[in-house]
């Protein structure tokens, strides 16, 4: 297996198209969501889909509706490291513009802001939750380099990230 480094995630991000842009900053939010809405995991599946479709109307309207459902959600008062304040960022920096400059720019956002919230979960600076989630975003650009096809790889990943993350966060919880 390859060593993922930041400079070659910074690269493969460099490279994308717009889906693929879109599609690395919405399987980043996708993976860091249930922290701030843990019932409403599913909200995103519309904006999934308007990736898919590459089209910047449906992007937008799914967006939109995305933002307006999950407005409000999230506890402030017992945001640990600031984790609902990050993952209200990404999800607030949602461009609805369909346009490359937008989503590279979200999609690098996302990217140091859910290695940010895996290095908080983690008991070393270089652990394994970090190493992780650098490894499904590099996975995440490159099936979605692939096009539409690659979006169900992409999307298998980001669900699989969720669950750990999850489950790092449930296991803290319970020790604390």
């Amino acid at each position: 297996m390859t060593s993922v480094t930041s400079t070659s995630l910074q690269e493969l991000i460099d490279r994308a198209d717009e889906r693929g842009l879109a599609a690395a900053g919405l399987a980043c939010l996708d993976r860091c969501l249930p922290l701030l809405a843990p019932e409403r995991a599913d909200v995103l599946r519309p904006v999934w889909a308007a990736v898919a479709r590459g089209d910047g109307d449906v992007w937008a309207e799914a967006v939109g509706k995305a933002r307006v459902e999950l407005a409000g959600v999230g506890d402030e008062e017992t945001d640990a490291g600031g984790v609902v304040t990050m993952v209200r960022a990404m999800l607030h920096g949602v461009p609805a513009e369909w346009a490359e400059g937008p989503l590279r720019e979200w999609a690098g956002r996302c990217s140091g802001i859910a290695l940010a919230v895996h290095r908080l979960y983690d008991a070393t600076e270089a652990g394994p939750l970090h190493a992780g989630e650098l490894r499904r975003q590099q996975a995440v650009l490159e099936a979605a380099a692939h096009g539409p096809t690659g979006l169900r790889r992409a999307r298998d990943l980001s669900t699989e990230g969720g669950r750990v993350l999850r489950a790092v966060v449930s296991r803290r919880a319970r020790t604390a």
